[in-house]
């Protein structure tokens, strides 16, 4: 059986949901407001003959045409970061506001990171958390090439992130990357259910640690580019039925205008689910021309 048969009940068009993962997906960018005016940026591309397309939720994000971005002047002087679509959303619903304490669990290479200290105007504190030392280097480069100066990077295990009282953590978790299919062919190839498994603990275990590091009233924003339930929906029930009572934390809808999300499952395999699931949100390719994601919030009581 196809690997990506299992989704078939929980998929809308199924058919349309296979045929879209065999077309290439496009390059996009977020302008980044810390070195430059939108308006000033849209000017410099037209004039140098970059074709682009504005994304219709997102009045920083880009389409472009152009068939190697990263080698855009705009891109080498930080004016504009190359970051798929969907990479985008995380971090909105995340809401971070200037002068907060905010925590980015699982950062490199940084895209979230430098778009949440971007949201936050420079002001405040993000720690950029990233266990593996390699992966450092180019957090790091990324922050300092876009001009972020609230960003400090550590290097803990997130499962084990010493404790804290932050007002918003972001837990972009390591995951199976099914919906980065369009952008890599062969990422299915390494995919399965035991995969998504063994996946899972760490997922719950980096889920858990982040809500008991957020304060009381904080926000908690889980994400992965993965359609697996087993990463997405199962991870949040546990995490939250295991971190308290039942009104320890709720679930808020996660809704970005212009942008067409399908609610969270809450059946799965013949187990019912969570009801308050229905909640979060899966992005499929399909339904906006994207990769896939899913992404969750939980307020803190």
């Amino acid at each position: 059986m196809d690997h990506l048969d299992r989704y078939r009940e929980i998929v809308p068009d199924y058919a349309a949901f296979r045929a879209v993962q065999c077309i290439p997906l496009y390059n996009s960018a977020r302008i980044n407001t810390l070195k430059i005016e939108p308006e000033k940026l849209l000017e410099r591309l037209r004039e140098e003959g970059v074709l682009f397309q504005s994304f219709e939720w997102y009045h920083l994000g880009l389409k472009l045409d152009a068939e190697s971005p990263g080698k855009l002047l705009e891109n080498l002087l930080g004016q504009i970061h190359i970051q798929e679509e969907l990479s985008m959303v995380p971090p909105l619903v995340l809401d971070p506001q200037p002068g907060e304490c905010v925590l980015d669990m699982c950062a490199s290479p940084g895209s979230k990171t430098t778009q949440i200290a971007q949201m936050m105007q420079n002001k405040g504190l993000v720690i950029a958390n990233e266990p593996s030392l390699a992966r450092v280097a180019p957090l790091r480069s990324n922050c300092e090439r876009l001009g972020v100066l609230n960003v400090a990077v550590t290097r803990y295990d997130g499962r084990n992130f010493p404790r804290g009282s932050f007002d918003r953590v972001l837990v972009d978790a390591p995951c199976s990357s099914e919906g980065r299919e369009r952008r890599g062919p062969g990422v299915l190839a390494r995919c399965s259910r035991e995969r998504s498994l063994d996946l899972k603990a760490l997922q719950v275990s980096l889920l858990k640690n982040a809500l008991r590091l957020t304060r009381a009233g904080g926000v908690v924003v889980y994400s992965t580019c993965t359609y697996a339930p087993e990463e997405n929906e199962l991870v949040v029930q546990e995490a939250i039925g295991e971190s308290g009572d039942s009104g320890a934390f709720r679930l808020e809808k996660v809704r970005i205008p212009g942008l067409k999300e399908c609610p969270g499952i809450t059946e799965w395999n013949g187990e019912r689910l969570k009801d308050e699931l229905s909640a979060t949100a899966r992005y499929y390719p399909h339904v906006n021309d994207t990769g896939g994601f899913y992404v969750a919030k939980i307020i803190k009581n």
